[in-house]
């Protein structure tokens, strides 16, 4: 779906899958945001989606390049990696037909509510829809992209509002109206700036300063933001601020990760599976 450029510009046996999961989840534990204790940190607890929304944003205009035609649907991307980090759901075990990322359906774990709107909705969604579906039709099923009229149900509307609302409810994010001729727009500015060049350092730490060259050993949720940043096209602003050489490091090794194979690293040894069939069901697109 999206390319990185430079400056010029499995297969576990069925009875063994929910170990894998159990793993996935005990590996994820400390960032879970529903198992950790806020007073372990000063940090502000974001989401996926809410991360990938703030490097989106321009910090002074409040709103994303009107040329990105990428960030919807990496935000629905976010979602179901989010669902997955939190134990609510989880890819259906491989079948001798069923082997590849792509082919297996999404299924539910718990439907227990996670407090967050847009996350609670999709899991309704999930757990009403039968038959089940893929990763890649949930994608397009939850940003609209689908010819079904039965199934535009399914579709998150206001997505970008709502999680920049969320934003403003943190502190990070206020909201004004900037007049555009033709009409009036909502936008977001950045007033918590700190925040979000922690965000940034994060992930240009993660393939500088904190390479490991394995996105197995790689925290779970920065390679999931990596992945996600890169999908929605945004990962040119994570890296704008680096000088030429480490920009062209930087942008070498994301390039070296989104590029893997899928099939092969969500079969590896404490793999998060959803983080790479979201990355297969973006390659595909």
């Amino acid at each position: 779906m999206t390319t990185l450029t430079h400056r010029a510009r499995r297969t576990e046996v069925s009875k063994n899958f929910e170990k894998k999961v159990e793993s996935e989840e005990d590996c994820n534990q400390e960032r879970n945001p529903d198992t950790e204790d806020p007073g372990d940190s000063k940090d502000i607890r974001l989401t996926l989606m809410e991360e990938v929304l703030l490097l989106g944003l321009k910090d002074k205009e409040g709103y994303t390049s009107f040329w990105n035609d990428c960030i919807s649907s990496g935000l629905r991307g976010g979602i179901l990696i989010e669902l997955a980090m939190r134990g609510r759901i989880y890819l259906e075990p491989p079948t001798m037909r069923k082997k590849r990322l792509l082919d297996r359906k999404v299924l539910l774990k718990s439907d227990s509510p996670t407090g967050d709107v847009l996350l609670d909705e999709t899991l309704k969604h999930i757990k009403a829809t039968e038959p089940t579906e893929t990763v890649q039709t949930w994608i397009e099923l939850l940003t609209g992209e689908t010819w079904n009229p039965f199934k535009l149900q399914y579709q998150l509307r206001n997505v970008r509002e709502r999680i920049a609302k969320n934003l403003v409810e943190k502190g990070i994010l206020t909201t004004e109206k900037q007049n555009f001729l033709l009409f009036d727009m909502t936008t977001h500015p950045v007033t918590n700036t700190t925040e979000k060049q922690r965000l940034v350092k994060k992930l240009q730490d993660s393939v500088l300063e904190r390479w490991v060259n394995d996105p197995q050993r790689m925290d779970k949720r920065t390679l999931a933001l990596l992945v996600l940043a890169h999908s929605s096209d945004v990962l040119e602003n994570v890296f704008s601020s680096l000088t030429d050489d480490k920009y062209d490091v930087a942008m070498n090794r994301a390039k070296d990760i989104v590029e893997l194979d899928p099939e092969v690293e969500g079969i590896k040894h404490s793999a998060t599976e959803m983080i790479w069939a979201v990355l297969a069901a973006f390659n595909k697109s």
